[in-house]
């Protein structure tokens, strides 16, 4: 086992699988640039040096054009790994992702497959609203996609690895606060996830959830770094006696309904958290799902804990207040038992 940030964890992943199987290739905005940063997060430093720029592709500050070069080298064979840089620019090849990527299999009749990554960093982390969505919902709703978000090293090398084998397109959400990038691009106010990754070949399935904390009163289930204030506010519940069940579905389509809806059968109450906006967010499709389907095992209306319907802020102050803290976390909880 070898400790690894989680930046480390997608560029091992991106180094084995390009090691692998030679049709695997990086395309983005300066990612392989000599004396750069090696994309926006780092994640892409050094693989220039050994793969050459045959494979690691910079390209203008297009997304346009670089999403839209990938998703063509898909469908002839490649299996390409775009770096967008920020979530928010997939806006700008909007009709290519939606229209295009997501719908050929299903217009081709299964010719036509479209192998393609999309890796897009999300969250708030000082850097206003055209820079710090969080836009896994938009995604979810388009068929075609599939929409995965690690919160762990040892998640993020697993999910990325399974992307790039995957015939389907597929978009990671990485949240900018959890990089554990160092350096001139270390975040303000990251938590840095450092967990231990092996080192030998393995796989995260797409579409397989994992409970991060046992509990019998409550379940919580966050994603990305919402799972981190989760686990906090679970430990502040512990210190009252009441033991809530994180969940961590890791993948968002295909969703693992199943552990959700047994977590919910066993605690009987349900809270979930995500920084993303209210109204018609991912939360309101798993609260959505689990009335339907577990209505019956429920003691009380379950709860979503939130970013509010406007964009992210730039101000800091205004930040902190913005994305969900465990503090809130906690109070949703208390506020059903």
């Amino acid at each position: 086992m070898a400790l690894m940030t989680i930046a480390e964890a997608l560029r091992q992943a991106i180094r084995e699988e390009m090691r692998r199987d030679p049709r695997v290739f990086c395309i983005g905005e300066d990612i392989g640039i000599l004396g750069g940063f090696g994309g926006a997060f780092t994640v892409t430093l050094g693989l220039s040096e050994e793969f050459g720029h045959e494979r690691i592709l910079d390209t203008p500050i297009s997304e346009t054009g670089l999403i839209g070069v990938a998703i063509g080298a898909a469908m002839a064979g490649l299996r390409p790994i775009a770096d967008v840089q920020y979530g928010d620019f997939l806006f700008c090849a909007m009709d290519q992702i939606a229209n295009q990527a997501a719908k050929m299999t299903y217009m081709s009749g299964g010719t036509v497959k479209v192998p393609l990554v999309l890796r897009a960093p999300v969250g708030a982390t000082g850097r206003g609203a055209q820079h710090a969505q969080s836009l896994e919902a938009f995604f979810t709703h388009i068929p075609g996609l599939k929409v995965v978000a690690p919160a762990t090293a040892y998640d993020a090398k697993g999910l990325l690895k399974s992307a790039v084998r995957d015939d389907n397109p597929v978009i990671i959400f990485e949240h900018k606060l959890l990089y554990g990038s160092k350096g001139p691009r270390a975040e303000r106010g990251a938590l840095s996830p450092v967990g231990e990754v092996p080192e030998e070949e393995y796989l995260v399935p797409i579409g397989k959830g994992i409970i991060r904390r046992e509990g019998k009163d409550v379940t919580i289930v966050g994603k990305l770094l919402t799972v981190y204030r989760a686990l906090e506010a679970a430990e502040q519940l512990a210190k009252e006696g009441i033991e809530a069940e994180v969940i961590d579905p890791r993948t968002l389509v295909p969703l693992d309904k199943e552990l959700i809806l047994d977590s919910v059968r066993k605690t009987g109450r349900l809270v979930i958290v995500e920084e993303d906006n209210y109204t018609g967010g991912w939360g309101a499709d798993v609260a959505a799902m689990v009335a339907a389907e577990a209505f019956f095992w429920l003691d009380a209306p379950i709860v979503r804990v939130s970013a509010p319907d406007t964009p992210p802020p730039f101000s800091p102050p205004m930040e902190q207040f913005y994305v969900p803290s465990a503090e809130r976390v906690v109070q949703a909880v208390k506020s059903i038992l």
